[in-house]
């Protein structure tokens, strides 16, 4: 047997996974079962099993985008998730401590490919945010172009309603009131400013790092009506912090992901400056379960350059450094893996479109990065976290009360305003 069955015969116990060589030789792993999809997929020259053997994810992404991994019975996410969810994050099993060789490669990669220095960051964002905003358009929601974990409270929401329950649940953490003014860090298409600055009537800057995310910002800000009450800059939160500018409130969804651990203390350090000595600042990123960890090859090469998924641990510690206080820590364990499911099912109905528009090979891209975050989220060792912060210890309620009262009145008003969404 070839070693790259013996390989995947390990990984596929529950599922099918049908393999047909090259030379035709056709290969089943595994057995039917309940909630396990069923895949066939075609090597098309030597060259796949070899790819994939030197590097799992990079070799198997690079094959598929290539058009020489074919899936024959099933699609990419059928693919991804029979892998992912035969080797699962938290399988409950017995643990057993890693090998010194093992914690010295982890430490030694995490802190490698975590440096994001001021002078890359904005090439990073670029080369993931500039590849123009039509796609975004395509797969995001159409009221708030949310590119981040939306909040399901049901399962039954539209991806529109579980993207405005995120800003509303948010909003409510941030304890806002009429007259103060915000700062959102990160902050995309401008979803996040107008929304605030509609329904809570705070005064908004918002800053991002990607000129294409910042001319349509300013588009929808002034199509919303709240030009007077929001601004988008290009600038690095770095810079901001030292203008000495002080913010009522900060909120970052999404951003924190691009920061890289040696920048750590500085984000948290020019976030503590920024914020008033009674102000609230709300965090939400991607986090990994586990310990402190490294960024696959496939997405540093083609998603996320520079990009990190910050550890709980890792962040906390960095906070604790400037002397901000987690007030409210929230962990969500599969919202996200729900909001790429919306995402994948749009991209997919616009393949024509984006296969003219950008190539059938990055078509391919595009639905293996998904599929492969959606498995990470149903299987794998990710999920979301909202860390509230303070700087002064009486500047909240001293119980949460106050987060579901005010998230059912935000809720309430937008459903109220029925008109087009930031």
């Amino acid at each position: 047997m070839a070693i790259i069955d013996r390989v995947l015969g390990r990984m596929v116990e529950h599922g099918v996974l049908e393999v047909v060589h090259p030379d035709g030789r056709v290969v089943r792993l595994g057995e039917p079962a309940d909630g396990f999809p069923e895949v066939r997929v075609r090597f098309a020259d030597h060259k796949v099993a070899r790819d994939i053997l030197l590097d799992p994810r990079l070799g198997a992404a690079e094959a598929f985008m290539d058009g020489r991994l074919l899936i024959e019975r099933g699609d990419v996410m059928d693919l991804v998730g029979l892998l992912r969810k035969n080797n699962r994050w938290d399988h409950g099993k017995e643990l057993s401590p890693p090998t010194l060789r093992r914690r010295l490669t982890n430490r030694f990669a995490a802190t490698f490919e975590a440096i994001n220095r001021q002078s890359s960051s904005k090439r990073n964002v670029a080369h993931h945010y500039d590849i123009g905003n039509d796609l975004y358009e395509l797969m995001l929601d159409g009221d708030h172009l949310q590119y981040s974990c939306a909040y399901w409270p049901r399962p039954d929401m539209t991806l529109e309603e579980a993207q405005t329950a995120k800003l509303a649940h948010i909003a409510a953490k941030l304890a806002l009131s009429p007259g103060q003014r915000v700062l959102d860090i990160g902050c995309g298409w401008g979803g996040m400013t107008i929304y605030l600055a509609r329904h809570v009537d705070v005064t908004v800057t918002g800053i991002t790092l990607s000129e294409e995310q910042a001319a349509l910002a300013r588009q929808r800000v002034a199509a919303a009506g709240v030009a007077d009450r929001v601004f988008i800059e290009l600038v690095d939160y770095r810079d901001l912090a030292g203008r000495g500018d002080t913010f009522d409130r900060i909120v970052s969804v999404g951003m924190f992901e691009h920061v890289g651990v040696p920048q750590f203390e500085t984000f948290f350090r020019s976030c503590a400056n920024l914020l008033a000595p009674d102000g609230v600042m709300l965090l939400h990123s991607i986090t990994r379960f586990g310990k402190p960890g490294k960024t696959d090859a496939f997405t540093r090469k083609y998603i996320f350059p520079g990009g990190y998924i910050p550890a709980l641990s890792e962040t906390l510690s960095a906070s604790e450094k400037v002397r901000l206080i987690a007030t409210d820590i929230e962990i969500l364990r599969l919202h996200y893996a729900r909001t790429l499911r919306e995402w994948y099912a749009r991209i997919v109905a616009n393949r024509e479109t984006i296969e003219k528009t950008y190539s059938p090979r990055f078509y391919r891209m595009w639905t293996f990065y998904l599929a492969g975050a959606t498995a990470s989220f149903e299987s794998g060792g990710m999920g979301n976290f909202q860390i509230q912060y303070v700087r002064d210890r009486h500047a909240l309620p001293i119980t949460r009360d106050y987060i579901a009262a005010k998230e059912t009145v935000l809720l309430d008003d937008s459903a109220v305003a029925a008109g087009p969404h930031g």
